[in-house]
């Protein structure tokens, strides 16, 4: 995720820099004909307005439905931040390490695995595989069972889930609080579906190909539109409109997946670290480093 105030890394123009150079050269060559008198329009009247008119509703349908993908993913990470902190809350004070068959470190094992979750979570959306903090706040029987199962971070929930009977069997909880904790769990297992949701639906193909289509269709008709009004000034003037259009098209691109591992994506190593050090700190445990922006991009 971009957080300066503009688009400053090149990576975020790189995409639309070829278009842009077709279009520059495209409407340099329609130009040059039509003012050497290669071509002639007589008086044919292009109402470019009525169309670029179209065209903006077709990109704004497209950029709006792309952008709501992109919050809903971001507000789903903000349930799981904050129900991984109810858990891990629920964990260390509602869990009794007084009672007599209480296993000691049972309450941290909870908590390091919901950390464990989070980072899987954010590898399994971004199609990598498992991350290093499997291991290291799981057990090795843990790990390997997570590693093979087709749902990884489903997997790590089933293994909480788990811990949290093992806690009843024992004692350390009682029936309403192992009900509350599984409600928390429930939350985290609804938001990870949201996210598996939009991870695995893309944007409708109407959504995708035809303001796209549109829009350059658009750009390769505004040079013909406007040569007879601004001649040599045509590239410019062309050069800009079009630009603005197929920058919409680009930022609905941008944004549709938001789990790809680019600079428009989810922060999710960002949002993950944070969760993990406030899960640590929860059982008095140092937690890494915070990650911040590089090059004006919080990953």
């Amino acid at each position: 995720m971009i957080v300066s105030a503009v688009p400053a890394p090149l990576s975020a123009w790189r995409g639309l820099l070829p278009p842009l150079a077709l279009l520059l050269v495209w409407d340099v060559a329609v130009t040059l004909a039509y003012l050497r008198g290669w071509l002639g329009f007589g008086d044919v009247d292009i109402q470019y307005t009525l169309y670029g008119t179209a065209v903006a509703l077709f990109l704004g349908f497209m950029v709006n439905a792309a952008y709501a993908r992109w919050w809903e993913a971001r507000t789903l990470w903000g349930t799981i931040t904050n129900h991984s902190r109810n858990l891990a809350r629920e964990a260390v004070t509602l869990l009794d390490t007084s009672v007599v068959d209480a296993r000691p470190g049972l309450v941290e094992e909870v908590v390091r695995a919901q950390a464990a979750y989070v980072h899987v979570l954010r590898t399994s959306l971004r199609g990598q595989d498992a991350p290093a903090e499997l291991a290291r706040y799981t057990t090795d029987e843990v790990a390997a069972r997570v590693a093979l199962a087709t749902n990884k971070p489903n997997a790590v929930l089933n293994e909480i889930g788990g811990l949290l009977s093992e806690a009843r069997r024992r004692g350390m909880v009682d029936s309403y609080t192992r009900v509350q904790a599984e409600t928390t769990l429930a939350t985290l297992a609804d938001a990870q579906g949201g996210l598996e949701r939009i991870k695995n639906t893309p944007l409708p193909v109407q959504y995708r190909f035809l303001p796209s289509f549109f829009a350059r269709t658009f750009c390769v008709i505004l040079p013909f539109a406007m040569v007879q009004d601004l001649g040599w000034l045509t590239p410019v003037g062309s050069g800009l409109v079009g630009m603005m259009f197929l920058l919409a098209v680009q930022v609905g691109r941008d944004l549709a997946d938001p789990f790809r591992d680019k600079i428009h994506d989810v922060p999710m190593t960002a949002i993950t670290r944070t969760i993990e050090i406030d899960l640590l700190e929860t059982i008095g445990e140092e937690g890494p480093d915070r990650v911040g922006p590089r090059h004006e991009v919080l990953w």
